[in-house]
């Protein structure tokens, strides 16, 4: 790589120092209720996972509005960011178990220090397994009614963990919901409408080709791991899955993977289902109460309940 990365210095910062302040930090589940009172019947509580490298920290939010539909839950953050209290992870998992889908929301390791892949891969994993295990116990739903999903990152790993269930490791999911996900080693060309919509991004909203690359040889650790298939699921032979619904963001450079890995699925025979959000920009479910985050909480509740799409 010729061009230095931003993500050279942040994750050193992260391996110094630790996670840096989010401008999210206030968003705490207290706070979520009192801005939306609708909130204010979820009932948050800690759930005890035990993958092969120690303690999965997991999170499951219910109310009293059950569907008998519910989802295991996993937030981005380039592998390198990312905890249970970002609203991708808190507010999204409060919302929808709010709309009757309970929710087990999912943090992982991060690739720093010396952690690589498969570590978050093997942790999510092991979090699915007991979630389908305990399915009435944990959600009031049957395991054939659990779907699978996540954002940026969490959609990378959720994507690798389906393919290893379809490979015999566990149960599969009734469906794999992904949202902005990055999917592929390098970033695909853009089409001509990607390239116009991100041109009107600041730039630090902006993900350079390079910038992709770093954190992705970051995540697996060397040049070889670029090609493994459950690191890269773009990469993967991609029959035999379950239904996927991926939701890209408009004006986001890392659109192009998931538009292609749409196109890869349908190409296996995997019913699959594309929707770019419009004018979101990637990670738009961190925004609370935004008309972005909010239309893709809808399509999410629509495709979990098997409903038409608002």
């Amino acid at each position: 790589m010729t061009n230095q990365s931003i993500f050279e210095t942040l994750i050193r910062q992260l391996e110094e120092s630790g996670p840096q302040p989010a401008p999210w930090e206030h968003m705490t589940a207290e706070w979520l209720k009192g801005e939306y009172p609708h909130l204010d019947g979820v009932v948050i509580s800690d759930v005890d996972v035990l993958g092969p490298h120690g303690p999965v920290a997991a999170r499951l939010y219910r109310s009293a509005a059950e569907s008998g539909h519910a989802l295991v839950w996993v937030h981005g953050g380039g592998f390198i960011a990312g905890d249970l209290e970002m609203p991708e992870a808190n507010w999204v998992g409060m919302e929808l178990a709010a709309r009757g889908i309970p929710v087990l929301s999912i943090d992982y390791a991060k690739a720093l220090n010396g952690v690589r892949h498969p570590v978050p891969s093997d942790e999510v994993l092991s979090a699915w397994l007991l979630a389908a295990s305990r399915a009435q116990e944990l959600f009031g739903a049957d395991a054939d009614h659990l779907h699978i999903g996540g954002a940026s990152a969490g959609a990378n790993l959720t994507a690798g963990v389906t393919l290893r269930l379809r490979d015999g490791e566990g149960p599969l999911p009734a469906s794999l919901l992904l949202l902005y996900p990055l999917v592929h080693p390098a970033l695909p060309e853009p089409s001509a409408a990607t390239t116009q919509a991100v041109s009107t991004l600041a730039p630090e909203q902006r993900f350079a080709p390079h910038d992709i690359e770093y954190v992705n040889l970051n995540y697996v650790g060397d040049e070889a791991g670029l090609s493994d298939p459950i690191a890269f699921p773009g990469l993967a032979v991609l029959d035999g899955q379950p239904p996927v619904r991926i939701i890209v963001s408009e004006r986001d450079d890392l659109r192009p993977s998931g538009e292609l890995y749409a196109e890869q699925l349908a190409a296996a025979d995997v019913t699959v289902t594309l929707t770019v959000e419009p004018n979101a920009a990637h990670g738009h479910l961190n925004e609370p109460g935004s008309p972005e985050a909010l239309r893709s909480l809808d399509r999410m509740t629509a495709w979990v309940l098997g409903t038409t799409d608002s």
